[in-house]
């Protein structure tokens, strides 16, 4: 403890950082994880491989939570050792190019949580990862009262308090529950959360005493710390549902579920510019939401929505229709030119493409009106935005 004080006081700019990754191994021991459960969430919080021997037996995780197999290639680039129950263990991470600053403290705390959680001889399975089977009776509009309580005591959580449900996508090759732990370890540590994987999205229960804020803002936060320094924000996208009571969670997810469909395209300009608007709050949204009680082949037969469509199919079509949004955001030239980094004469140009294409007048605010609110509608029919099965 002694050496990991005397390296807090030399991190100054990354302390902030340091006590994120402190907050995240110790709410692994709190909710009593297994050594399986450990190794993968190091590896979502690490963004590289990482591995654990004990006792015989050995855990590996690849960056995006695939699990690894003892003969798949292995290049370590930081190990710690340690010891609990006398048994001697190892926790290692694989990442590519050498350890990064704050390596050394991730397998520091990391090897400190096995210990603990050894010597307590407690195990099992962490609330940040969720048993699915349990995430799905609370989100079931199938299951009833009672066993819905049911699974809501086995998560932890209380029956008294509100809760909020987010969803998150991903882009396809990556593990959901990875990336929504990635996040979470970035939030409030007083902020309990509880993740699985259902329907190949990533739910999030939010509950927290004594508030009923949403997480929307300090999501957005989170993935655009997470997009500066790791350059992770392409494909992540978040729904956050309305606040709900326990017994009534389904509802949230629903709403988590329809603002999900609202976010951009991933690695449009709008969210490379600013990662923190693939993170859509059904609050927010307002009279918005009822658009996506409209069947998508209505809306896909809208003459403007496919005007859209066919003008983004044009060579300069996608980033003219990225700049019409984000000047639809700002209502300014000049704002929009900061948010996509480019000249306010280029914005200019290309909203001069779209009103000619599309035969609107952007000066008039009734015209920008409908321009927004066709570029909403054509994001509910984006294949991205597709609602889930009934998985």
């Amino acid at each position: 403890m002694r050496g990991l004080l005397l390296r807090l006081s030399t991190l100054d700019a990354d302390a902030a950082t340091a006590l994120k990754v402190i907050a995240f191994f110790d709410a692994l021991v709190e909710r009593h994880a297994g050594m399986d459960a450990l190794v993968r969430a190091t590896s979502g919080l690490a963004e590289c491989g990482c591995g654990m021997r004990l006792d015989g037996r050995q855990w590996r995780f690849g960056p995006t939570g695939n699990a690894l197999t003892i003969e798949q290639e292995c290049s370590v680039s930081g190990r710690a050792e340690f010891r609990a129950n006398e048994t001697a263990g190892c926790l290692w991470l694989e990442r590519p190019g050498g350890p990064a600053p704050m390596d050394d403290l991730v397998l520091e705390r990391a090897s400190l949580a096995a210990r603990i959680l050894l010597n307590n001889q407690r195990s099992r399975p962490v609330a940040g990862l969720a048993d699915p089977a349990l995430m799905e009776a609370v989100l079931s509009t199938h299951e009833s009262l009672v066993d819905r309580c049911r699974a809501l005591r086995a998560l932890g959580l209380a029956s008294d308090q509100p809760l909020r449900v987010a969803a998150v996508r991903v882009a396809a090759g990556r593990d959901p529950a990875v990336d929504a732990i990635a996040l979470i370890a970035r939030l409030d540590p007083t902020r309990s959360a509880h993740v699985a994987v259902v329907g190949g999205i990533a739910a999030v229960l939010f509950q927290q005493k004594g508030t009923t804020c949403s997480p929307a803002p300090d999501l957005r936060n989170a993935l655009r710390g997470r997009s500066q320094e790791q350059g992770l924000h392409a494909g992540v996208h978040v729904g956050v549902g309305a606040n709900a009571d326990c017994t009534d969670a389904e509802r949230s997810w629903e709403q988590a579920l329809t603002a999900l469909r609202f976010a951009p395209p991933a690695n449009t300009c709008l969210t490379v510019s600013d990662p923190g608007a693939a993170v859509v709050d059904y609050d927010e949204l307002g009279v918005l939401a009822l658009l996506a009680e409209i069947p998508p082949d209505r809306l896909t037969g809208n003459p403007y929505i496919a005007a859209l469509n066919a003008f983004g199919a044009t060579e300069s079509g996608a980033l003219d229709l990225a700049t019409l949004e984000a000047y639809c955001r700002t209502g300014s030239l000049r704002q929009a030119a900061q948010i996509l980094y480019l000249h306010h004469s280029t914005v200019a140009s290309r909203l001069a493409r779209v009103e000619e294409a599309m035969n609107w007048h952007l000066d008039d605010p009734a015209e920008r009106f409908r321009a927004q609110l066709a570029l909403w509608a054509r994001r509910l029919v984006h294949p991205s935005a597709a609602p889930p099965g009934d998985g």
